[in-house]
C-alpha cells in the first residue's frame, strides 16, 4: 500500500501542484466573498465619537499590519526549512513570500500614514511601532535584493534565507513595541485583547472579516507564485539537460 502522509504535498512538488491547482482558486474565491462582506460592514459601521469617519481606515490598515508580520513569520519558517532540509519547495515558498509581504507591509505603512495625519497631526512619527514596521519592510526589500543580486541561485537562496532568519528578531519588537515603549499607537483591541479593551462588535466584525480576506488572498497568491516558481525551475532544469546532450 502507498501510505502517504497528509502533509506530503509540502515536500513533494507533484503533490503540491495537484493540491494548489484547486486550493489557489478556492482561497481566491473565499477572499473575494469575505472582502465584499467586510467592505460592506466597513461602510455600514457607525462613525466613532472621536475618530469620526477616519475609523474606517482601521479595517484596511490593521489587517495589513497583521499580515505583514504573519507573512514574515512564514518567510522565516520556510527559510529555516530550506536551510536545514534543502527542500526546493520550502525555498520556493520563501521566495514567493517576500514580494507579497513587502506589498502588505507597504500598505500598512501608507494607510497608517493616511490615518495618522488627521488623528495625530503628522504623516510620520519615529515612534517604536512605526520604525519597527519600517525595518520589517527593509528586511523584505533586503531579501528580494539578495535573491536578485547574486548570480548563483543556491548562494542567493542561502544568503537570503540567513537574512530572513535574522529579521525574525524584529517581529517581537513590532508586536510588543506598544507595551515596551511609549508610542502614539494604542494597545491591542481586537479578538486577543482583554474584554475591557476589545472593540465593540460593530467594529470587530469588519476587522475580523477583512483580516480573513487578506489572509485568504495571500494564500491564493502565495500558491500561484510557488506554482510559477516550480514550473520555472522545472523548465530551467530541462533546458540544462537538453544543453548537456
Amino acid at each position: 500500500m502507498d501510505a502517504r502522509h497528509p502533509l506530503d504535498f509540502l515536500t513533494n512538488p507533484e503533490r503540491f501542484m495537484a493540491f494548489s491547482r484547486w486550493a489557489a482558486p478556492m482561497f481566491g474565491a473565499i477572499a473575494g466573498v469575505l472582502g465584499l462582506v467586510g467592505l460592506y460592514l466597513t461602510f455600514a459601521a457607525p462613525e466613532d465619537y472621536q475618530q469620526h469617519d477616519t475609523v474606517r481606515m482601521m479595517f484596511i490598515h490593521v489587517p495589513a499590519a497583521v499580515m505583514s508580520m504573519l507573512i514574515y513569520l512564514f518567510l522565516g519558517i520556510a527559510s529555516l526549512l530550506a536551510l536545514i532540509f534543502r527542500h526546493a519547495l520550502a525555498d520556493a515558498a520563501a521566495q514567493a513570500c517576500a514580494p507579497l509581504g513587502a506589498v502588505f507591509t507597504a500598505l500598512a505603512l501608507v494607510t497608517g500614514s493616511l490615518w495618522g495625519k488627521p488623528m495625530w497631526g503628522t504623516w510620520w512619527q519615529w515612534d517604536a511601532r512605526m520604525t519597527s514596521v519600517l525595518v520589517l519592510f527593509l528586511f523584505y526589500l533586503g531579501y528580494l535584493a539578495l535573491r536578485s543580486a547574486l548570480e548563483d541561485e543556491q548562494k542567493a537562496a542561502r544568503a537570503a534565507a540567513i537574512l530572513a532568519l535574522v529579521g525574525l528578531i524584529n517581529l517581537p519588537v513590532v508586536k510588543f513595541s506598544v507595551e515596551w515603549w511609549n508610542t502614539l499607537h494604542q494597545g491591542s483591541s481586537t479578538l486577543f485583547a482583554a474584554p475591557e479593551n476589545r472593540l465593540p462588535a460593530v467594529y470587530l466584525w469588519p476587522w475580523a472579516l477583512m483580516t480573513l480576506a487578506y489572509l485568504s488572498a495571500f494564500g491564493s497568491l502565495w500558491l500561484v507564485r510557488i506554482r510559477a516558481l516550480v514550473r520555472r525551475r522545472k523548465a530551467r532544469a530541462l533546458a540544462l539537460r537538453l544543453a548537456e546532450r
